[in-house]
């Protein structure tokens, strides 16, 4: 069983409910090492310090907060736990909002809160309160040295904390080149737009997606260790000049309607979004 961690309990109100979180994703991404060109010989990365001149161990390591140019201040481990917050040991909720009042861009790590056997009864009933209101939980809580701001929301049969960013940890898009809002968009570029968007429309499912840049990258590794040939990639689309935008879209919606005719389920989808429209222009 995956370890918990952090331990200790979230507070609404008068409410304390004991809980542990565990870790809710995992990367699934290929690590690489580094070696050494010639002899091919695995790197190390030693901790050097440059004064003494020799390779420091882990114990003899400690934290140090630069408040000038190569000036420190050394950070104990007591330093860290003596700080007087409550959410070092609490999730303490603050509000209940609506999630679709939460831009994504927030959105940090997800991670599963199980509660203590005596907290049980308290936990269901915050899930079930926030399923009927519909409201997910804004709160903080201190993990690794930081204090988050976090989100509890109903999932599953339990629920799931988000660690969140802190609105001056999100860059501007003041530097950004974005398109003017009088940039001028024609009807029927629209109408064209909206309609391809119609073709395209379904539910979400993630299980439908898988990493494809993964698994050619694995394909070429195993290429490698049987019999040293490399799978050749697909050929990239060809970086052609800047096309007519109702052409591209045309074509868009020409390549949607042909996907869609391919699989009868999506096929079905796209003759019930396409379906009212037709009653609609009938009794005009």
């Amino acid at each position: 069983m995956a370890r918990a961690i952090w331990k200790g309990a979230i507070s609404f109100g008068m409410v304390a409910i004991p809980m542990k979180l565990y870790i809710a994703t995992e990367s699934k991404d290929i690590s690489f090492v580094t070696l050494h060109k010639t002899c091919h010989s695995r790197l190390k990365q030693k901790r050097w310090c440059p004064f003494h001149e020799e390779e420091i161990e882990s114990g003899d390591v400690v934290r140090g907060y630069e408040f000038a140019k190569d000036e420190f201040m050394v950070m104990e481990e007591e330093d860290f736990e003596d700080l007087p917050l409550n959410s070092k040991h609490t999730i303490e909720i603050v509000s209940f909002v609506d999630l679709a009042e939460v831009d994504p861009v927030h959105y940090e790590k997800s991670y599963y809160v199980e509660p203590e056997s005596v907290g049980i009864k308290p936990f269901y009933l915050l899930k079930k309160a926030l399923e009927q209101s519909n409201r997910v939980a804004i709160a903080k809580v201190a993990l690794r040295q930081k204090e988050h701001l976090c989100l509890v929301r109903s999932y599953g049969d339990g629920l799931i904390m988000d660690t969140m960013y802190y609105p001056d940890e999100i860059r501007t898009t003041a530097e950004l080149d974005w398109p003017a809002a009088d940039t001028i968009v024609t009807d029927a570029e629209l109408a064209m737009a909206n309609m391809l968007i119609e073709q395209l429309a379904g539910e979400f499912h993630p299980e439908q997606f898988q990493d494809e840049y993964r698994d050619a990258l694995l394909q070429v590794i195993e290429g490698k260790l049987g019999t040293g040939a490399v799978v050749s990639p697909a050929p990239a689309a060809p970086a052609g000049k800047v096309r007519d935008l109702m052409e591209a879209l045309r074509e868009s919606i020409e390549a949607a309607k042909a996907d869609r005719a391919q699989s009868p389920g999506l096929a079905e989808q796209a003759e019930q979004v396409a379906e009212p429209k037709k009653r609609t222009r009938k009794a005009g």
